[in-house]
């Protein structure tokens, strides 16, 4: 009976250290996100998981190291962009949560204002399909350029009317954007490439207007496959309450630069079509 009941202990223990063991890999692009994650990481080692946040130089790495199953989560991404890798990449990802929304905003160290573009300067804006035409209505918003009357949702330069100001649009990668500005007028930068050059919002020479639209609402996805197992839809679960918590919350709206990162979406729950 002993023999049996040390072994019966041995099992428990084995389940209770894999239990404990429980790690989650989470892509993201940008050291913000060490901070913006931290208080989901502190109340998850509570329950004796482990969140361990994966930094990527780029934006289309982390689709396809989740999709490789590299990764278990990534949240770096708004809904626009997130679908359109969906449509031309054919990821089989799904969102799970609603993270946060940050405009896509108009730095430069050369002008104070938009109203000191003048003919000729040179306005970078993101490359990727998605954020740029983003970019491109900021640069309407902002009065610099007109597009075409019927210009779909995600514009392009091909639908640019008129240039009221003759700027010279220069696509780059969004990472580049930020060591660019030396050499440009301005630049329309991402939230966490901004962040890591030491940008804050108030920098900004034109602030973008368009954060209502939920396309542009970033998100937490996941392996549409892996939303087929009660375990790991319970252990996702997890991952979003413990980012979707007043910790977060506070840090969001108080400590990380207020006002660049708004919480969005955090009412709906969209594992709830998953839980058995």
């Amino acid at each position: 009976m002993k023999k049996v009941f040390l072994a019966v202990l041995l099992v428990l223990a084995a389940v209770a250290a894999a239990q404990a063991a429980q790690t989650v890999r989470l892509g993201v692009t940008g050291s913000v996100y060490d901070d913006m994650w931290a208080p989901a990481k502190a109340l998850l080692a509570k329950e004796g998981i482990e969140l361990e946040v994966v930094q990527f130089t780029d934006y289309v790495t982390p689709n396809r190291a989740l999709d490789d199953g590299d990764i278990d989560l990534n949240g770096f991404q708004h809904q626009i962009y997130f679908k359109d890798e969906l449509d031309n990449r054919g990821y089989k990802l799904t969102n799970i949560a609603n993270t946060f929304v940050v405009p896509l905003n108009l730095y430069s160290v050369k002008i104070r204002g938009v109203d000191e573009i003048k003919d000729g300067d040179v306005i970078a804006i993101p490359n990727d399909p998605t954020n740029g035409g983003r970019a491109i209505k900021v640069l309407a918003g902002a009065g610099l350029i007109k597009l075409r009357e019927g210009a779909g949702f995600n514009p392009t330069k091909d639908d640019i009317a008129e240039y009221v100001v003759k700027i010279t649009i220069e696509e780059l990668a969004a990472n580049m954007i930020p060591s660019a500005l030396p050499d440009i007028t301005a630049g329309i930068i991402n939230d966490t490439y901004a962040l890591d050059y030491g940008l804050k919002a108030e920098d900004a020479v034109f602030k973008d207007t368009s954060l209502d639209q939920r396309e542009y609402w970033n998100l937490l996805a996941a392996r549409t496959a892996d939303l087929a197992d009660p375990a790991k839809v319970e252990l996702y679960g997890k991952v979003v309450k413990a980012y979707q918590s007043p910790e977060t919350r506070n840090l969001l709206e108080k400590e990380l630069q207020g006002g660049f990162f708004l919480p969005v979406g955090w009412d709906e729950d969209l594992l709830a079509p998953f839980k058995k």
